[in-house]
């Protein structure tokens, strides 16, 4: 067979530092995007990144490739951030504002050149978009993926055979992926194991390879391995899971994790967790520990999450394939909050009754809250569905 050599993929070679490698095929093809090092102290995905991409041929690529990195100046010092979390400056405010153009911080800058990036990829016309942001955590873990709650993320995420956390969207403001989950794309967080870890890179390896495989543009001889490679790792979890609880840690307060605690744990009521000052905490009921913080910066001090019967994810896609929750705007004390019927706005004085178990089923979160309101948020009512509902994973898994 003759190989039509000008239709091949182009090499983007580049100067800016922050773009690790591009490799650009003719728009209308799918194209991933990975982001790493937004937190400085996490190089595990930096590293796999680029020695995932440098075992790439390019004349078997068959879409486009852009690797992003994140906080530039925080990762030459090996620490999380240098004035403000990068992954926390996503807000709405700030970026219908345009805040980071005044440079106040430090990662403003960081930020400013990122969305640059993100703006002219978005403008290239790709048939899908695939963003993955690579992280590690400060405790040991299983590798883990966490979304924003659309069924398109669940879709492409139970492909891969770790644990899925569902709902930190509701315990974080201003992450990156929720700013891109505004747009409607596929987007995955993966932490792939603790920051020092050389498990850390090799499970981010082994993820990355199956992401670009499982969005169709590149695969893997080996890519079975990497699934089984991964799923050991994981030690056979693969259920899906919500946050229910998150320590948050106020300023100026002096919070220690008890040594010794992973992620995915289940700990007894009565375990001492942590210290904040000179008081103990203690665990009021049985759970399972999430994301223990072992590290001096961070204001998350850790979650509690629970498993997510399937039972109840599968009435919840049904549920919103329907649009049911459209009956929740005629509800008393229940309107639409914006035009594109995105958002509720829910008067607590006159519909107590609405419990978050019931927005979490038609797939709303909350996203503001006052002593008589809160807005709620749906990820699948600005999904651009359409975009991947004909892609073979929307539906099947390969490897099972």
């Amino acid at each position: 067979m003759t190989r039509n050599f000008s239709s091949l993929p182009e090499m983007k070679e580049t100067r800016n530092p922050r773009l690790l490698k591009v490799v650009k095929r003719a728009s209308q093809s799918p194209a991933i995007i990975f982001f790493a090092g937004i937190h400085g102290n996490e190089k595990a995905g930096y590293t796999a990144i680029e020695e995932v991409l440098n075992e790439i041929k390019i004349e078997d690529i068959q879409g486009s490739i852009y690797a992003i990195a994140g906080n530039l100046k925080a990762l030459s010092k090996n620490k999380r951030f240098l004035d403000y979390d990068l992954n926390r400056m996503w807000t709405s405010a700030r970026m219908d504002k345009r805040s980071y153009e005044k440079k106040i911080y430090r990662e403003d800058e960081e930020q400013l050149e990122i969305q640059k990036i993100l703006d002219e990829i978005i403008q290239e016309q790709h048939a899908q978009l695939y963003f993955i942001d690579l992280h590690t955590t400060s405790s040991d873990t299983l590798p883990f993926i966490t979304i924003n709650d659309s069924l398109i993320n669940r879709r492409f995420s139970r492909l891969f055979p770790v644990p899925v956390i569902l709902g930190i969207e509701e315990y974080l403001e201003g992450p990156l992926l929720s700013h891109i989950n505004k747009m409607g794309y596929v987007s995955l967080g993966f932490e792939s194991g603790q920051h020092a870890s050389k498990q850390a890179i090799t499970n981010a390896r082994a993820f990355i390879r199956l992401a670009l495989h499982f969005a169709g543009v590149y695969s893997f001889e080996n890519s079975e391995e990497d699934f089984r490679s991964l799923r050991i790792s994981a030690k056979e979890n693969e259920h899906f899971y919500e946050i229910v609880y998150r320590y948050n840690i106020l300023k100026n307060e002096h919070f220690k994790m008890k040594p010794g605690f992973s992620s995915f744990e289940v700990h007894q009521k009565g375990t001492l967790l942590a210290t904040s000052d000179d008081r103990d905490i203690y665990l009021s009921k049985k759970a399972t520990l999430f994301m223990p913080l072992y590290q001096k910066k961070g204001e998350d001090g850790y979650y509690l999450i629970r498993k997510i019967n399937p039972i109840f994810l599968s009435l919840s896609a049904w549920c919103r394939k329907i649009q049911a929750d459209g009956v929740l705007a005629v509800l008393p004390g229940v309107k639409w909050a914006d035009a594109n019927r995105s958002e509720l706005l829910i008067d607590l004085k006159i519909a107590r009754f609405l419990a978050k178990p019931i927005f979490h089923l038609l797939g709303y979160r909350s996203k503001e809250t006052g002593p008589h309101f809160l807005k709620i948020s749906s990820r699948d009512r600005v999904s651009k569905t359409w975009l991947y509902e004909d892609q073979y994973w929307y539906k099947k898994n390969p490897f099972r």
